[in-house]
């Protein structure tokens, strides 16, 4: 065993690695950026979250089957129902996401996500091959906790805005549970399931609709759906069907990326994905003025985000070299190399 492990992590990192990481992150930034705008504007043209979400679901997992079906591989039942433990956080985690645009402006909802890394890194802690921490990741994460900070504390509180942070703080939750559960059942440096990447995303958005289903009964949402139809106008479909179509492209992406990059690492990505929202929202669409303990609160959030990338890679880099040269002494140290993998879709 302890020979396989240094076999792995021996291997170099090929330009072909390099490349797909190198894509599949700039398409998930692409679809992440499209869909927080599309969700933004489709919750207000259709306002029935649970049906909208439900409906978004359906289309990803029509354009897998037709698009992709040759590629989706589930290995067993056993694998399907260890996946049933991601439906839940998966779900609530999209639902909550367009709650939480519906009542908060998007530069809330993305510099309240700064606390999601600082959540995940302790539980990704006690994983079979766990995160190691330095010093330059745990300053970057209280610099990213205290630009959240400056933020909120310059804000004009109002029922809307509160109930944004409401929203927020269970999106945070869900997608915590979410990624460490999918870095878990993704990663070959952990406990994977056998199934494709296809797979996983016709898995969570099939079986995703059933606790969308249930939160409808429970909310009595259903009964306000022919009107919400009604009033649909070319406009107000439009962004419906954006979103729809983001959403199929984020749903792939996220488990893409999930298998190249670590949850935490994932969780960051999604931090420093934010600067181009904020210019959008403040300075294109000028739908939210900031001041300007907002900006630098908000910048200082996202810079210590990318700060934290940065030490984490330094600290992956290092457990490489020690791996590599008790390998070359002859030790056979099992040494964590700290490469993760795993998360998924932000929408």
């Amino acid at each position: 065993m302890a020979n396989a492990v240094s076999e792995d992590a021996e291997k170099p990192v090929t330009v072909v690695d390099s490349a797909e990481t190198s894509i599949g992150i700039l398409s998930w930034m692409a679809c992440s950026i499209g869909m927080l705008l599309c969700n933004k504007n489709a919750i207000h043209a259709f306002p029935v979250p649970c049906t909208l979400v439900g409906i978004q679901f359906l289309f990803t997992a029509l354009v897998m089957v037709v698009v992709a079906g040759k590629s989706i591989h589930v290995g067993s039942r056993k694998d399907v129902l260890r996946w049933c433990r991601v439906i839940p956080f998966f779900s609530g985690m999209i639902l909550s996401s367009i709650l939480a645009l519906k009542d908060a402006p998007m530069t809330l909802v993305i510099t309240m996500r700064a606390l999601s890394p600082i959540t995940s890194l302790p539980i990704e802690m006690c994983f079979p091959n766990p995160i190691k921490l330095s010093g330059p990741m745990i300053l970057s994460l209280v610099a990213s906790l205290v630009g959240m900070g400056i933020y909120i504390s310059t804000m004009d509180f109002n029922a809307g805005n509160l109930g944004g942070i409401g929203w927020t703080l269970a999106n945070n939750l869900f997608a915590v549970v979410d990624r460490l559960l999918q870095r878990l059942m993704l990663a070959n440096d952990q406990d994977p399931v056998d199934m494709s990447k296809t797979g996983v995303t016709l898995l969570n958005n099939i079986l995703g609709v059933i606790p969308l289903v249930l939160a409808g009964l429970f909310a009595g949402e259903f009964s306000a759906v022919p009107e919400a139809v009604g009033n649909l106008d070319s406009v107000k479909l439009f962004w419906v069907i954006s979103s729809c179509f983001v959403g199929a492209g984020i749903s792939y992406t996220g488990v893409w990326v999930a298998s190249l990059i670590s949850a935490t690492s994932f969780l960051v990505l999604i931090n420093a994905n934010k600067f181009f929202i904020i210019f959008l929202e403040v300075f294109v669409m000028k739908s939210k003025e900031l001041s300007t303990m907002q900006i630098i609160g908000a910048t200082i959030s996202i810079l210590a985000g990318i700060a934290y990338g940065k030490a984490r890679d330094a600290v992956q880099a290092a457990e490489k070299e020690e791996v590599t040269d008790d390998t070359e002494t002859g030790s056979g140290d099992t040494a964590n190399t700290g490469e993760s993998v795993p998360l998924k879709d932000d929408r």
